[in-house]
């Protein structure tokens, strides 16, 4: 039997006629597109932009704290788990609590806002925007940082943990802390691709964001990548407890981690994903 034609006599094509209505739930179920995603974000990023540093700096010293509780999730079950080879496929799903917190409570993280804040920029390149990326970027940073030191603080010299519980936090603080400079900047790197990665997807889904967040985050932390803020409270815990130095977590950590989350929200996600939205509208004309 035939195949029913339907088209004209230039092109012709075997999908049957459907209704209106049909129509409009097939475009219903497909994917959402690139540029929607993108307009999604850049929106939020505007939003983000225009805020007072007050609501900025009280949003990002919330979000510093929250992560502490990736920390303290690790730690949770790592105390908890017997030490085999199967306990980091385990224990690295805690790293997802802070993440899952700060994201869902709509905290401002600054691995986030590497992706947020760039689209506006990108989008209209105005010096005006560029400052208020900068502006934005310091505040929720500076903020981040307080928190995660207060966090750190209150982990290592408080009662807040058992001690079985902080021993464990001791060990995982030092892994994180083991790294070279230049891995601290690799891993980083990784590390702000995936979590800006989260943001572009969580605008793209419209399922629940959480089997995103959850997933991402933990493969950032089994696979030991470095994350600012995340991983400046497992350092500055090992400051507290004297294990390490201020200028170790500076240099060692704080600046090369921070800037290869930079390239990795900024170049790899940022950038890569605006371009292949502009690419399709900047078609020459015939």
């Amino acid at each position: 039997m035939a195949l029913p034609h339907v088209g004209t006599n230039e092109t012709e094509s075997v999908v049957p006629p459907l209704t209106d209505r049909q129509r409009e739930e097939a475009e219903d179920r497909t994917s959402v597109r690139a540029v929607v995603v993108h307009e999604a974000i850049r929106l939020d990023g505007d939003e983000e932009l225009n805020r007072p540093v007050s609501a900025l700096a009280w949003s990002g010293l919330a979000a510093g704290l929250s992560m502490g509780f990736s920390f303290i999730g690790q730690g949770l079950l790592q105390a908890h788990l017997p030490d085999t080879p199967w306990r980091p496929l385990i224990t690295n799903l805690g790293y997802s609590l802070g993440f899952l917190i700060v994201v869902i409570g709509r905290q401002q993280l600054f691995t986030e806002n590497t992706l947020t804040a760039i689209i506006p920029l990108l989008a209209e390149r105005k010096w005006s925007t560029f400052l208020s990326v900068l502006r934005l970027w310091a505040i929720v940073l500076a903020a981040n940082l307080v928190g995660a030191h207060i966090f750190a603080w209150v982990a290592a010299d408080t009662t807040f943990v058992k001690n079985d519980v902080q021993h464990a936090l001791l060990e995982l603080a030092k892994t994180a802390a083991a790294v070279t400079v230049a891995s601290a900047i690799w891993k980083g790197i990784f590390a702000g691709w995936l979590i800006a990665m989260m943001v572009w997807m969580n605008a793209a889904s419209d399922a629940s964001r959480i089997p995103i967040i959850v997933i991402l985050t933990y493969v950032v932390s089994l696979a030991g990548l470095t994350h600012i803020i995340a991983g400046s409270v497992e350092v500055l815990f090992l400051v507290m407890v004297g294990a390490t130095s201020w200028w170790t977590y500076l240099t060692g950590y704080m600046l090369p981690t921070l800037l290869g989350n930079i390239i990795g929200g900024v170049a790899l996600v940022s950038a890569l994903n605006h371009a292949q939205v502009v690419a399709g509208f900047n078609k020459p004309s015939k």
